[in-house]
Parts: C-alpha cells; sequence; structure tokens
C-alpha cells in the first residue's frame, strides 16, 4: 500500500470539503430525523448518494448512535468501480474527511482479516469508491474518535456475502465494547418512484424479518434491488448471530423527494437492527 491514509476522493463533489459547511449540514439532518433511540443497535443500514439526497434518510439510522461509545465501527459496503472476488480490508492508517482523520482500527482489522479467507487486501477498490466515504462525514461527527474497519465487497455471491458475516459475528463476539456494523446501500436505481417503492418494498421486509437468506435469494433473483445488497446480508447475518432479534425500517425516500423529478429515482432506506 503506498499510503496508510486514505484520501476523501468526492469531498467537494458529494459532499462539501470543508468542516464549516459539511457540520451544519449534517447537523441539519439529524435535528429532522427525530428521535434517539432508547438502546443502541447493534447495526444499522445507511444509503451512499450524494449528501443532499441520501443524507436526510442517513441520518434516520446515525440518529440512534450518536453520541455512543462503541469501540469501533465496522463498514460494509459494495464497490461500484472494480470488480474482484472477495472482500477488501483497509487494514491501517486512517480515512481522510473535512472533519480530520479517522483512524483504522488496526488490531480489530487483523482479527477480521485472519477469520476468512474472503477477506483480502486490494487498496485499488478504496481509491474511488464512495459506498464508505459517504458514511464518514456522519462517523466522523457524531462518532468522534471511534475508529473504524472500512471493508468493501467485490461480487456479491452469496458465498462470500455469508462468509464475510461469519467473519465478523466470530471477531466481534470477542471484542469487550460495544462494535457497530454499518451496510452501507442505496435501493433501486433510475425506475420511476411507484416502480422503485415495489422493487425497494421487497427489501425492506427482508431487512425487517432478519431474513438474510430470503434478501440473499432476493438479490439472486434480481440483482438491481439493491447496490449493496451483499453487504446487507453479510451484516444481518452477523447481528443475528450476535444476539439481535429486531431490525425496523426507520425511513424510506428516493431521490425525487429532493430533485422533485419522480420519473427516474434511487431508493434509499435508514435501518437499525436491535
Amino acid at each position: 500500500m503506498t499510503s496508510d491514509v486514505r484520501l476523501a476522493a468526492v469531498a467537494g463533489s458529494w459532499y462539501p470539503s470543508t468542516p464549516e459547511r459539511l457540520g451544519p449540514q449534517i447537523d441539519r439532518y439529524m435535528a429532522d430525523a427525530g428521535t434517539d433511540a432508547s438502546t443502541p443497535p447493534r447495526a444499522i443500514v445507511a444509503p451512499h448518494a450524494g449528501l443532499m439526497y441520501s443524507g436526510p434518510v442517513a441520518a434516520f439510522a446515525y440518529r440512534t448512535v450518536a453520541g455512543v461509545r462503541y469501540a469501533a465501527v465496522i463498514l460494509v459496503g459494495p464497490s461500484h468501480f472494480i470488480g474482484f472476488q472477495g472482500v477488501s480490508i483497509w487494514p491501517r492508517g486512517a480515512w481522510q474527511t473535512p472533519f480530520g482523520a479517522v483512524p483504522v482500527a488496526e488490531d480489530l482489522a487483523a482479527d477480521i482479516a485472519a477469520a476468512s479467507d474472503e477477506v483480502i487486501e486490494h487498496p485499488a477498490a478504496h481509491g474511488r469508491e464512495h459506498s464508505l466515504e459517504l458514511q464518514l462525514p456522519f462517523i466522523a461527527h457524531v462518532l468522534p474518535g471511534v475508529p473504524i474497519v472500512p471493508l468493501v465487497m467485490g461480487r456479491q455471491s452469496r458465498a462470500t456475502a455469508f462468509a464475510l458475516g461469519d467473519a465478523l459475528a466470530a471477531v466481534v463476539a470477542r471484542v469487550a465494547g460495544p462494535v457497530l456494523l454499518v451496510a452501507s446501500s442505496d435501493l433501486s436505481h433510475y425506475h420511476d418512484a411507484g416502480t422503485a417503492a415495489e422493487m425497494d418494498g421487497v427489501v425492506l421486509r427482508r431487512v425487517e424479518q432478519l431474513d438474510a437468506d430470503g434478501l440473499m435469494q432476493t438479490l439472486e433473483h434480481e440483482p438491481h434491488h439493491a447496490c449493496g445488497g451483499g453487504p446487507m446480508v453479510s451484516v444481518i447475518h452477523a447481528a443475528i448471530q450476535l444476539g439481535s432479534t429486531r431490525a425496523q425500517v426507520l425511513k424510506y425516500a428516493d431521490s425525487g423527494d429532493v430533485s422533485g423529478d419522480k420519473s427516474s429515482v434511487v431508493g434509499y432506506m435508514a435501518a437499525a437492527i436491535w
């Protein structure tokens, strides 16, 4: 790896590049997202589009974890640009954000890498990838000082998704403090709002049922239900093994709610798992 610091790739375009502009925007989304959860969740699902589109939805997920003293946050997102087998981990160093660098939980990352042959080092998969980067403004702002483990999934096969879930569960079970799992995913892309809501509803129901296998079957039948379906399967599978028994969709919306164009939208979901 040429550098242990992952530089922000889409700051200044997908979200503001200065804390003076980014902080108030996130604060506004968080204030509009309602009340905190009484019990911090084990896992959340949050979208990863441009912040003005998906940020108001993602805030519903991050509102449930704001200020919680997690030992670490494990981020699982899809690879949009590079196809590869397995899951690429960023094992050391830090990730740059407008709020400062967010450190990698290096010992935890090493344990995850050792727990599954599916977890590899493929730094190029992180270079342009926005699926994890769009979570970092929220994490750095509402969970300051909490380290991360970034994981980008290549080909979202059943074997990879469930193997990663097994590895995460086995490793997190041994961590002394609470660890938050984050699945980064948008839902359907570029259908009219009615078609999108129908397609996305299938995913929402699978998530609320904590049905990792059913969600995987849905994605195998129609991968376009969600770009981060595999990461969601991994996180749900891990959360169940760690004792989670309840999930709730906190917010659903689409890009047309911001753009006004309901003829071709991207669906967004915020969910939490306890």
